[in-house]
């Protein structure tokens, strides 16, 4: 008997655990962190207790109580409750992206479950992991294995164990500076430092079902839609796309589906009427509009995994006289693209010269210094001659404005639109930034109604209405399931075969 379980990301934008099982054999389709969710219960200032493992996960719901998890998160005190999860199988996560609200609970699980997912989406995990905190979040290229202390209750980093790196497998295959870049970690090897026993890469495994691979566009380089099939069931499950201005792939996904009976579709968009249908070609032009119209220094704020937007503001900068400035975290997950594709995109980048103490960046001072050299440039050169360069600064990096000093300039947003109480908060600290140096706001504005976002500064990574419904009639499939929306009425009002499902109900084919 086959089945799917939506264990998350049913009725939320973002946190997709999806279970499909055939003979009690099984594989997830992703397996995120639903940011809706933990923002409830935490913000910046107020985070679940690395320490602790899974318990603040479990006891609040943020995470489905399975029996999944890596034995070293589990502390004493949920010993009882652990033999009561439901017994799982999964034989791999089958991952469409690396963005959080798909990947970011993927370090809680065992390590003995594999993970398939594009060469691009591995080499930007693993320089996620390589650059992130030390928290159980950032866990999925390789695990710091923990410890019980004392009673059991807190969990220690184990130092004497090896960082343990998860298998991999890349369904397109994988360049051997890939397979170099996985098996090192940033000063691994140094003298009181831990060892590491690298990632494991292949290019198939064993699985349930037979399963296809489709490149889409997305937000991030490297999604993947999925088509899995047995010899009881046949299902399709988009993960995150749009069609966009360039979806060559997307036709050999919907050929394929076509003949799956089940689609899992994302719906992030649905039901949002009048949701305007920019293209990454309109954003070039407005934010280009916004650089020609600026005398001094240019922040382009977006999201750091959003490199489709770096390409933009790169040809931007090179066609008004100016050179694109990253972060060196920015510089080394574009260097860990270039292992999985060979493209090179460090070249002709500047990378900002951060005041700190780099000894604990090896990522920064051993990797990108021997392998991928960067020119820097300092806090004094950008304020010397602002009128050169074009910034890529996040609101988190407002503070190294109190080292360049700007006399002015242009803020260019050209990220998502706040959605939450919290963000908005942000906003109104970044507009005390930018007023302190007499900074313009482009992409938003504050008015007597409250913070407004302009639009043609931003494309989204996600399917239009049109674009939804282009796809859905297209592949016309006999059970339509939508995911990742909170409006499963706009697909029922407009399609009579959807089979909306619950967070943990089962669906049984």
């Amino acid at each position: 008997m086959a089945s799917i379980t939506i264990y998350d990301g049913a009725e939320s934008i973002g946190g997709n655990k999806i279970y499909v099982e055939d003979g009690g054999r099984g594989v997830f389709l992703d397996f995120g962190m639903n940011f809706a969710r933990r923002n409830a219960f935490f913000d910046e200032f107020l985070s679940e207790r690395d320490g602790r493992g899974i318990h603040d996960l479990i006891k609040l719901g943020m995470i489905p109580r399975i029996d999944v998890y890596r034995r070293d998160l589990i502390p004493s005190d949920l010993d009882e409750l652990v033999p009561s999860f439901s017994r799982l199988r999964p034989e791999a996560v089958l991952l469409s992206h690396a963005h959080l609200d798909h990947s970011g609970n993927m370090g809680l699980l065992d390590p003995a479950i594999p993970i398939m997912a594009s060469a691009t989406s591995v080499a930007i995990l693993k320089a996620m992991r390589d650059v992130g905190p030390a928290d159980v979040t950032q866990d999925v290229a390789y695990i710091s294995l923990r410890k019980r202390e004392g009673n059991g209750l807190f969990l220690k980093t184990d130092r004497k164990e090896a960082y343990k790196g998860r298998q991999f497998c890349c369904p397109e295959g994988c360049r051997s500076e890939l397979c170099d870049f996985l098996s090192d970690r940033p000063g691994s090897g140094g003298k009181n430092t831990k060892a590491f026993d690298g990632c494991g890469i292949c290019e198939e495994l064993s699985l349930p079902f037979e399963v296809k691979s489709y490149n889409v566009n997305h937000s991030i380089y490297g999604a993947l839609a999925y088509v899995l099939r047995s010899d009881e069931v046949s299902i399709a499950y988009s993960g995150d796309f749009r069609i966009g201005d360039d979806a060559k792939q997307l036709p050999d996904f919907m050929r394929e589906a076509k003949n799956a009976s089940v689609l899992i579709i994302e719906g992030t968009r649905a039901g949002r009427e009048g949701d305007a249908e920019v293209t990454e070609p309109m954003v070039y032009d407005t934010c280009r509009a916004a650089v020609e119209d600026t005398k001094g220094l240019i922040i382009a704020d977006f999201s750091s995994k959003n490199f489709e937007r770096l390409e933009t503001f790169r040809r931007i900068a090179g066609e008004t006289g100016r050179q694109l400035v990253v972060t060196a975290k920015d510089a080394y997950a574009l260097y860990a693209m270039e292992c999985a594709d060979g493209v090179c995109r460090t070249k002709g980048l500047l990378v900002y010269d951060e005041i700190s103490d780099k000894t604990r960046r090896k990522y920064e001072t051993d990797t990108l210094a021997s392998k991928c050299p960067i020119e820097y440039v300092s806090h004094m050169q950008i304020h010397d001659d602002p009128d050169r360069y074009i910034l890529c600064f996040s609101f988190f990096d407002m503070k190294h404005l109190l080292d360049i000093w700007p006399e002015g300039g242009s803020y260019i947003y050209s990220a998502c639109e706040a959605f939450t109480e919290e963000q908005e908060i942000d906003f109104v600290k970044l507009k005390n930034w930018l007023d302190f140096f007499k900074i313009r706001p482009h992409g938003f504005r504050f008015t007597d109604d409250g913070l407004v976002f302009e639009k043609g500064y931003h494309a989204s990574g996600h399917a239009s209405l049109r674009e939804l419904a282009f796809v859905i009639d297209k592949v016309d499939p006999d059970a339509l399931i939508p995911v990742h929306t909170e409006n499963h009425k706009w697909f029922a009002e407009n399609w009579g075969h959807v089979r909306p499902v619950k967070n943990g109900e089962m669906l049984t084919l």
